[in-house]
């Protein structure tokens, strides 16, 4: 789809943790669209997993056209909830935001602990102690020896 002078970036509200598939169904119809996303650490079946999610929870980009392009068949799009709007007008977002999201290069992965942090076990038979976190894999804390702290 080429830029011209009638088409505009709109926001799309989506029902929860459904921002893939709501992009995808959007997508399938032929609309430009556009999800930010960024890769973060989450803790998921005791252990740490780096996942890719959205940058904005529930909310993705929509490129239209104002003038010809019919808008109807968004709301009943699944996994979409509806166009952020200000009063009846959906709301515009600069072309040039979109492309510093576009452009911006990937943010570092958070990491939920680093080496040396203090951490406080609070399920299992160690219920209650405190510990020193050391690495992320056991592949990690092979290659550095752990010295035992009493």
């Amino acid at each position: 789809m080429t830029e011209t002078t009638h088409q505009a970036w709109y926001v799309v509200h989506t029902k929860p943790r459904q921002e893939t598939r709501a992009l995808e169904n959007l997508q399938n119809q032929g609309f430009n669209c556009f999800l930010p996303t960024m890769q973060v650490q989450k803790l998921r079946n005791q252990k740490v997993q780096t996942i890719t999610e959205p940058m904005f929870s529930r909310y993705l980009f929509i490129q239209l056209d104002d003038h010809t392009q019919n808008w109807g068949p968004i709301r009943s799009t699944l996994g979409v909830s509806k166009l952020v709007s200000f009063g009846p007008q959906p709301a515009k977002v600069p072309a040039e935001l979109i492309e510093l999201l576009r452009e911006a290069p990937p943010a570092e992965v958070q990491r939920l602990f680093a080496p040396g942090d203090q951490v406080l076990i609070v399920d299992g038979p160690l219920k209650g102690l405190e510990a020193t976190y050391q690495a992320q894999t056991r592949k990690q804390s092979a290659r550095k020896p752990a010295k035992p702290r009493f």
